[in-house]
Formats: structure tokens, sequence, C-alpha cells
């Protein structure tokens, strides 16, 4: 669907550090018991002499085996005993290959997706724990993410996970991902912390990870998920910085779908055109040919949002600012009933702060409405403040006349705040 060397370069100055792509059993062992690496070996290779991180995926499946899944998105699993063999084998030799310079794997893509009844959540329970098995003896020190659910159905996800839990193999895995495309990328945590309850009930210790979210740059029929809105680079930019620090603010890792535009052909499954969610356009010969601006968009966001910044987890909003706190809290008033999103980062090495805020009512749009609102904040640490929009980068100093102190609170006035997030933030933090 796209080519690595057309990519490759502009990997690095992106600033994001890990990279998910699927092995592609069917891609590697076309002839049965003999593999071919060349076309993986480069991308490994490559990718960790930058640097990187490579998040592989296991699947899909192989169809010169009887029984053995199928090849693209919404295909079955192995289900035969030649077939489940030949899985172990595969798995087994792709671990051991790569072991050195993978240390993150998952088993199976979006096993739950359409009307697909072969890949029961019982079944590709049992094909995550003897996945997880063969790589933990491999590679005792990886990490594997499970189940991979291509929407949130909570059901699907209770059943797997209760079957796990019912062999016993829950500390198998390190993560549990979901892929979740809504329109508007603030209006469904409220069913991540569904499901989040619903892996409490089985373990309290494997992570939620957003394995795949992104947005198109182009609506229209046969998109793919969310495809039919009148996307534009515009609305797709801002999608992709709100989901990255809406996952952010929830202590949730993100992973942005994707790197390129994929081309997909007529036997590619569900999706039968260019799938335009990359943040480099592309054509039909998977030429790279410019970065959008969600490329330079979510490089802003990487350049701000790394280890030295720790989330307030005691941000309260609140009507009343002026009240008294408790140690190490944070309170904020957003000065309007509408919805507004804010988060709130402490810088590890200064103990300065940097908050999150855009409006969060709607799907992103086609254009740039600001509305200007005050914001108070209690105990923020911000000495010398100043305002980034993160879609285009750009640093402002905020005027004295629209900032107002009062002991340990600070107003700020007539700030303009759209669907997009901006930052009021210390300066120092940019100093750095």
């Amino acid at each position: 669907l796209a080519d690595y060397e057309h990519y490759k370069t502009y990997l690095e100055p992106l600033g994001i550090k890990k990279l998910r792509m699927q092995a592609g059993w069917a891609k590697t062992e076309k002839v049965k018991g003999v593999y071919d690496w060349r076309w993986l070996d480069k991308i490994i290779t490559d990718a960790a002499s930058r640097g990187l991180e490579p998040w592989l995926e296991t699947g899909y499946g192989n169809t010169i085996y009887a029984g053995g899944g199928g090849i693209n998105l919404s295909a079955g699993i192995p289900t035969s005993p030649e077939a489940l063999l030949a899985w172990d084998n595969w798995v087994t030799a792709l671990v051991s290959r790569y072991k050195n310079q993978v240390k993150d794997w998952e088993v199976w893509n979006e096993p739950n997706f359409g009307d697909n009844e072969i890949n029961l959540p019982e079944k590709v329970a049992d094909l995550n724990i003897r996945t997880a098995e063969i790589i933990k003896k491999i590679q005792p020190e990886a990490k594997i993410s499970g189940l991979a659910m291509g929407h949130i159905d909570l059901k699907y996800a209770d059943t797997f996970f209760k079957y796990i839990y019912e062999k016993g193999k829950m500390d198998l895995f390190n993560n549990m991902t979901y892929h979740d495309y809504v329109y508007n990328p603030d209006a469904n945590y409220d069913r991540v912390a569904a499901l989040r309850l619903v892996l409490d009930n089985y373990s309290k210790t494997v992570s939620l990870r957003q394995g795949e979210n992104g947005s198109p740059s182009i609506g229209g029929p046969n998109r793919g998920a969310i495809g039919d809105y009148d996307w534009t680079e515009l609305s797709q930019a801002k999608w992709n910085i709100r989901r990255m620090l809406g996952d952010l603010g929830h202590d949730i890792e993100s992973s942005i779908l994707g790197i390129i535009e994929m081309n997909y052909g007529a036997n590619s499954g569900p999706i039968t055109r260019m799938n335009v969610k990359g943040i480099i356009e592309s054509d039909s010969t998977k030429r790279a040919i410019r970065p959008k601006m969600a490329y330079y968009a979510m490089q802003n966001v990487a350049s701000v949002f790394d280890d030295r910044l720790v989330r307030i987890k005691n941000l309260v909003d609140t009507h009343n600012v002026n009240a008294s706190t408790e140690p190490g809290e944070v309170k904020f008033n957003k000065g309007t009933d509408r919805s507004i999103a804010v988060y709130g980062y402490t810088h590890k090495l200064t103990n300065k702060h940097v908050f999150t805020i855009w409006n969060n009512e709607y799907i992103p749009t086609n254009s740039n409405e600001f509305k200007n609102l005050t914001l108070s904040f209690l105990n923020a640490q911000l000495d010398e403040p100043v305002f980034i929009d993160m879609l285009t980068g750009g640093i402002y100093e905020i005027p004295e006349s629209q900032i107002e102190r009062n002991g340990q609170r600070i107003k700020f006035k007539q700030m303009p705040i759209y669907d997009s997030p901006v930052l009021i933030a210390d300066k120092s933090i940019f100093k750095q």
C-alpha cells in the first residue's frame, strides 16, 4: 500500500519515535517454509539506524495454507491445524530475526471489523495467547499489545478479556489496543472509559493503548473510516493534533494513521481507493509528493510534548478559582459554559506549567473562527506566559494589558480560542 523508501526521510524530522507496521506473513512466506526477509530487513534496519522503534504486528494470514486466514483488512484468522502450526513457525522466525531491534509487538489488526464470523472473540483471544507465548519465550522482555479492536465493542472486548483471564494469561500483555474512529476526536473518551472499566474487571495493570486513529484530508465515499465529511488538510491537521493532545491528557499512548497516503487496490478489502489519512501526499506510484499541513502540526506537538512534561493530575475545573487549593492542586475557570478542553503539564526541570486549550464541541472545521475567552488559573506556575498556536507553531507574547495577577491567581483576558489546540505556557520551557 506504500513504499518505505519514499517516505523514510520524513520520519526523523517529524519527531515521533515509534512506527507501527504490519510484518506481512503472506508477503514473506510465498513458498511453504521459505521466508524472504529482504523487504522487511531493509525497513527494520533503516528505522533502527534512525533511532526509531518499530512496533510490529504479526498478521495478517497466509493463503498458501488451507485455513490460513485472509491477507487484508477484515480478514479471518488462521483456523486449520496446518495453518496454525505454520503461524507458530512464522512468529518464531519473525521474533528470532528481529528481537534485537524490535521490542514492541501486536498480534492482529481489527479482528472484530465488519461482519466477520470467523473471528469470534474466544478464537481471537486464543490466537493472541499462543502468539504472545511464542514471543515471550524468545524475547522475555518484549512488550505485547493484544486485541487491536476496530471500534469499541464492549461485549466483544469483555468476552476477549474474560477468555484470557480465565486461562491465567493476562500477564502476557502490556497493552490492549483499540481503534475508535470518530468525527469529533474528543467525543469518544466516555467509550474509552467504559472500555477501561471492562478491562479493570480482569486486570488493572494492563494499559489501554490507542493503536490507530486518523483523519482524511479529502472527504468522499469509500475513503474509509469517517470519510463521508468535507475534510480538508486544515480540518485533518486539527483532528490529528486534537487526538494526540486529547489522548495525552488522558494518559493514553496515541498512534496516528498514517505517515503517507496508502494506495489501496481493488483487492485490498473494504477500501478500494487511495486512503488519504496519510500526512504526506502520495500518488498511484507510491511517491512521497509533499508533507501536508498535518505533518507540520504534528511536528509542533512532538517538539513540545516529550518526556520532560508530566500531566497535572489534580487540575480542577471550578467556577470559584479564588477558593483554597490542596498541595499541588491547580484550578482553572474557562469563563464560558461552552465545552473547552483544558489539560495541564509540569516541566520536570523547572516545574513551570503548560496548558493545552481548545474548543472541543464539534468536528474540526475547515475555517478558523476564534472566540475571545477569559481564562483564570490558581497556582499556575507561569512567570513569563506566552501563547502558542500548535497548528502553525507560532509563539506570541501576551500583552500585559491582557494579564491580571492577584496573589496565586492569574487571569488571561480575551484569549483567542478555537477548534485547534493552543497553549498558554511559561516561556522558559521553549528556551530549553
